[in-house]
């Protein structure tokens, strides 16, 4: 989410070779990742500078959860879009627009969190609360099944986003203890091993038991082992000619609503 602000505030980003002196970099100002170069004073620092701006005002001096956190930076950087020109650009913008909430798994490992961190210490007033995310996550999840519908998983790579996203049934059944069996469809495109302990989470025949996907759904579920930057844009090509633009569903929208549908139900089945 860090570097999607680039984008939104229009700084410029280049396509490089990997196979670079990188010390020679570091002397020309210059930041790598990968083969995406990028300024350290014209990029990154000028980043830094107008999110701290953002990150002062009114609507972030409270505690919150990441997603009401990236709607707000969303607003912002959608902001950035009208002002440069430079619209479409920004996944953030682009979530802001439609309602899509924005959770992140580790909120501290990032830029972002370094920023906040930052500007803790001068008296902001900012918390990312992780407990917020995991319940209203996990509320997506349960609303899905109680109301006659199914849930499913897209998986691009793998690591913290892929189990914050397949715990949320772990934490219907296990921790607060409602009946559930597990994801219905399960989607995964990776190019990680689960023998190393690369593949975190690793096979749906794994997750299975674990409660994260329904056993009678383990036939249809998929692991694709591919390069994301070629099994992505297929996906992407496919759904969009195949189906016609829904209705938005507005998500971020709804928390409240179903985050109350999670505790009711707990409170209801719960004697602890």
């Amino acid at each position: 989410m860090y570097h999607d602000l680039h984008f939104a505030f229009n700084f410029p980003l280049f396509v490089g070779s990997p196979a670079v002196d990188d010390a020679d970099l570091r002397k020309n100002d210059v930041v790598r990742i990968y083969d995406i170069f990028l300024g350290y004073t014209d990029c990154l620092c000028a980043t830094d500078k107008i999110l701290r701006q953002i990150l002062i005002q009114p609507e972030f001096q409270k505690e919150m959860g990441t997603a009401e956190f990236y709607y707000h930076l969303g607003k912002y950087a959608a902001e950035w879009e009208e002002k440069t020109g430079n619209k479409d650009v920004s996944v953030l913008a682009a979530a802001y627009r439609c309602g899509v909430p924005v959770h992140t798994s580790s909120p501290g490992d990032s830029t972002i969190g370094m920023n906040i961190a930052g500007l803790e210490i001068k008296g902001l007033k900012l918390r990312i609360n992780p407990s917020i995310d995991v319940n209203e996550t996990t509320s997506y999840v349960l609303y899905a099944k109680r109301s006659g519908g199914e849930s499913g998983v897209l998986l691009i790579g793998g690591g913290s986003p892929k189990n914050f996203m397949l715990q949320t049934e772990p934490q219907i059944q296990e921790i607060l203890m409602l009946r559930d069996v597990g994801q219905d469809y399960f989607i995964q495109i990776t190019d990680a091993r689960p023998d190393t302990g690369g593949l975190s989470g690793a096979t749906p025949h794994e997750a299975v038991s674990w409660g994260k996907v329904d056993p009678t759904r383990l036939p249809d579920a998929i692991v694709c082992y591919l390069d994301v930057t070629v099994a992505l844009p297929l996906l992407t090509h496919y759904a969009l000619a195949r189906h016609k633009p829904r209705p938005l569903r507005r998500l971020y929208d709804r928390r409240p609503e179903l985050l109350e549908r999670l505790k009711k139900e707990f409170f209801r089945h719960t004697r602890i």
